[in-house]
C-alpha cells in the first residue's frame, strides 16, 4: 500500500484548514521545473493538495492531470481552482509514456519506504523519454510520524538517491538541501530532487 490510512484521514478531516494555510500561492520551485518541459506538454501532479500548483501549471499553458489520494483535498482543489483533479493513490498510476513531467511536491514523503521503489518505477514508466520528475522529501533516519500523526518515510539523502538511481537511466540532475517548516510548525531538513528520464 502506498498510502497510510491515518495520514489520509488527517487530510480528509483537515482539508479546509490545510488549504487555508498552504493553498494560496504556488510552490516556489514550480516555475523553474516547468521551464525544463516542452511548451504545452503534459504534466502529472501527484498530491495536488489544494490545487494551487495545478492551477499554475495550467496557467503556464500545460495540460495538467492533478491527482491526490484524499477525496476532500481533490474536492477543495476543484472548488477553488477548477483544475479537474481526481482521486488516485500513488500505486494506482498505470500510465505509460504519457507525461513530459511528473510534479510531486511534498507528497511522496508520505509513501512507506517499502512501497517507494514500485511508485518510482510507475513514475518512470509514466514519463516520456526526456521527461522530468520533481519530488521533495523531509529527511531523517527512520520512518515515523509527526506530532499530528501523519506518516513520513524520513529517508536520508544517500538511501533516497539509491532508490532513484536503481531505475535504469534515471539521472538525478539537481538536488537542493534546505530547512523549512510545515503544517506542524516544526523546522526540518528537506531535499528537492529533479530527475530526468533519458
Amino acid at each position: 500500500m502506498s498510502a497510510d490510512p491515518d495520514t489520509i484521514a488527517f487530510y480528509q478531516a483537515r482539508a479546509p484548514h490545510y488549504v487555508l494555510k498552504f493553498g494560496q500561492a504556488h510552490s516556489y520551485q514550480l516555475d523553474a521545473f516547468l521551464d525544463r518541459l516542452p511548451a504545452g506538454g503534459d504534466v502529472l501532479e501527484l498530491g495536488c493538495g489544494g490545487g494551487q500548483d495545478a492551477a499554475r501549471i495550467a496557467a503556464r499553458g500545460f495540460a495538467v492531470d492533478a491527482t491526490d489520494g484524499t477525496p476532500a483535498m481533490v474536492a477543495k482543489a476543484n472548488e477553488r481552482w477548477n483544475v479537474g483533479a481526481r482521486v488516485m493513490a500513488f500505486d494506482e498510476l498505470e500510465a505509460e509514456a504519457a507525461y513530459d513531467g511528473v510534479w510531486a511536491h511534498a507528497s511522496l514523503l508520505h509513501c512507506p519506504r517499502t512501497a517507494l521503489p514500485d511508485v518510482l518505477a510507475r513514475i518512470h514508466r509514466a514519463l516520456r523519454p526526456g521527461g522530468w520528475h520533481f519530488a521533495s522529501y523531509k529527511l531523517g533516519t527512520a520512518e515515523g510520524r509527526d506530532a499530528l500523526g501523519r506518516f513520513y518515510n524520513f529517508p536520508d539523502a544517500t538511501w533516497l538517491a539509491a532508490q532513484y538511481e536503481a531505475l535504469a537511466g534515471w539521472e538525478i540532475a539537481e538536488t537542493l538541501h534546505y530547512t523549512a517548516g510545515g503544517f506542524d510548525n516544526v523546522e526540518r531538513d528537506w531535499i528537492d530532487l529533479i530527475v530526468r528520464k533519458p
